[in-house]
């Protein structure tokens, strides 16, 4: 799942960089500096620098529309360097379920950036907003056919994708091997998708225990007033109260009880996880349950610990139970481990919207299915969500390249068939 609010530039700059950091490395042009018009798809024409900005516009096609609605976009290398018959689609994070459909507006500079290292770059804004994991998978798919069609049959298709489409991108390649030769999945909720509702959704129990009356309206049921009032009920509500010095203790009770990530170092990072899980909660909770046709938050049997009267906690804090359509409905979402492609996956261990347990169930995942040698988990030990430098996110693509043009022989990713 993962960016609050929308789609946001700023939010992938570390992982632009180091893509442009890759290109630099091969002393194909200079690094480029940011700039709102480098995010623009350009009409599809040969690229050239921008003398002032020194940003190398992507060749890209007129955005298009796939047959289950989503936008699309196809760029390009130019003469030079050619077309290396390699595919790049990136499968983008969550977006607001209300925004508009759009191409990932990083996309440009991602696009501009490959296309100089003579990969072909294709991505898709999705058929649907919010929750959008099952028609992601689809929409990428689909994009490999639509690529096919429009330029040839690539050689090689990576996919690569933060947060949300971190999940896209563990289910295509573990789906669709035929179709992706490898993935990189960068903090994403590939462990359990039920797993991070229900993250999201304690959070906001446990924060109506210990902040009662603080947050209008049900945790599972919000209302479109609270949605369309938000931005000033949090700052001049909740901000208030979290930055209370008389509430600094119960403060640290929450963040205990929920294993909600922060850095200690850091104070401003308190503030910043609340805001963001119960952003999560207030306008990711009714778009979930429209998708998976009921409500999936279960905390009936939930023990909590973590605070100074765990007894009195559990015995106060509310409860929900799921609905079973929605439960079985989140059987779509469920990765299964039994890789063919390999998968580069890496994460912030202080991640504060999609915990860094998700690696280690997958992980474990991967390993009872067999497949270890395909799967590669790069832990960054730092806060944030898909906070990562450029020469991290370079490290990760590197070894991606290596394991799809040397996999691991077929006996040794599935040592069970040699008993």
């Amino acid at each position: 799942m993962l960016m609050p609010a929308h789609r946001s530039p700023a939010r992938l700059v570390r992982f632009v960089s180091a893509l442009a950091l890759l290109a630099a490395t091969f002393g194909l042009f200079p690094l480029p500096t940011r700039s709102a018009e480098a995010a623009k798809p350009t009409p599809k024409v040969s690229p050239a620098v921008n003398p002032e900005s020194q940003v190398v516009p992507a060749a890209c096609d007129p955005i298009g529309t796939q047959a289950s609605g989503a936008l699309y976009q196809i760029c390009m290398p130019g003469i030079i360097p050619p077309w290396n018959g390699k595919l790049v689609i990136y499968a983008h994070g969550y977006v607001t379920p209300t925004a508009s459909l759009a191409i990932p507006a990083e996309s440009g500079e991602i696009a501009s950036v490959l296309n100089l290292l003579g990969y072909a770059f294709a991505t898709t804004s999705y058929s649907t907003n919010g929750l959008a994991v099952t028609q992601g998978v689809a929409d990428v798919r689909d994009l490999v056919n639509l690529f096919t069609a429009s330029e040839g049959a690539p050689g090689t298709v990576y996919l690569i994708g933060p947060s949300e489409g971190g999940l896209v991108t563990t289910l295509a390649v573990e789906r669709y091997p035929e179709v992706f030769d490898g993935g990189l999945a960068m903090c994403g909720p590939i462990g359990s998708l039920r797993g991070q509702i229900d993250y999201f959704g304690d959070f906001r129990m446990v924060f109506d225990y210990f902040f009662p009356g603080l947050i209008p309206s049900s945790p599972i049921s919000i209302t479109q007033d609270l949605m369309d009032t938000w931005d000033t009920h949090y700052s001049t509500v909740v901000v208030p109260a979290i930055l209370d010095p008389a509430n600094a203790i119960t403060v640290t009770q929450l963040l205990s009880v929920t294993q909600a990530a922060y850095d200690p170092a850091d104070s401003t990072t308190v503030s910043n996880t609340i805001s963001t899980l119960l952003w999560y909660n207030i306008f990711a909770t009714n778009d979930a349950q429209a998708k998976l046709g009921g409500q999936p938050f279960d905390n009936t049997a939930r023990v909590y610990s973590g605070s100074n009267d765990d007894a009195q906690l559990n015995a106060q804090v509310q409860r929900f139970a799921a609905d079973a359509t929605a439960l079985s409905a989140l059987g779509a979402y469920q990765t299964n481990g039994a890789l063919i492609s390999p998968l580069v996956t890496q994460h912030t261990t202080l991640d504060p919207v999609v915990p860094y347990w998700h690696e280690d169930v997958y992980r474990a995942r991967v390993v009872a299915q067999g497949r270890g040698p395909r799967h590669d988990n790069l832990p960054v030990v730092r806060y944030g969500h898909c906070g990562f430098e450029i020469t991290e996110v370079q490290g990760a693509f590197a070894l991606l390249e290596s394991r799809v043009a040397n996999p691991p022989p077929l006996w040794v990713a599935l040592p069970i068939l040699m008993r």
